[in-house]
């Protein structure tokens, strides 16, 4: 699920690396560090399963974005999350800075 959350960025034209060296020019370094996660777990995946996690933004709030995602076998939905994840700057959360919030297109979810 992790995986998924990355590659949702990336596939939204949100490189992380490009991240990174968008906001190191304009402060410290930062982090999204997961707060909280609440998982269903609706039916068993089993070894060799062909999955795929899809990864959608639900809403932001100052200093995290809440996403949904679910696990996917075919049609089938495995896992169904709600995760919160925090941006963190100098070692406290901090309100996401507009450059990021621009590039994860956060600015059209509420």
């Amino acid at each position: 699920m992790e995986r998924g959350r990355t590659n949702h960025l990336r596939l939204m034209g949100a490189e992380q690396q490009a991240l990174f060296e968008q906001v190191e020019t304009e402060g410290a370094g930062f982090a999204f560090v997961v707060r909280s996660m609440h998982l269903d777990f609706l039916r068993p995946a089993r070894m060799d399963d062909v999955l795929d996690v899809v990864t959608w933004p639900v809403a932001v709030k100052g200093a995290s974005i809440m996403l949904a995602q679910e696990v996917r076998r075919g049609h089938d939905v495995l896992v169904k999350a709600e995760v919160r994840v925090a941006f963190i700057s100098g070692g406290r959360a901090q309100p996401i800075p507009k450059s990021i919030r621009t590039l994860m297109k956060a600015d059209l979810i509420s």
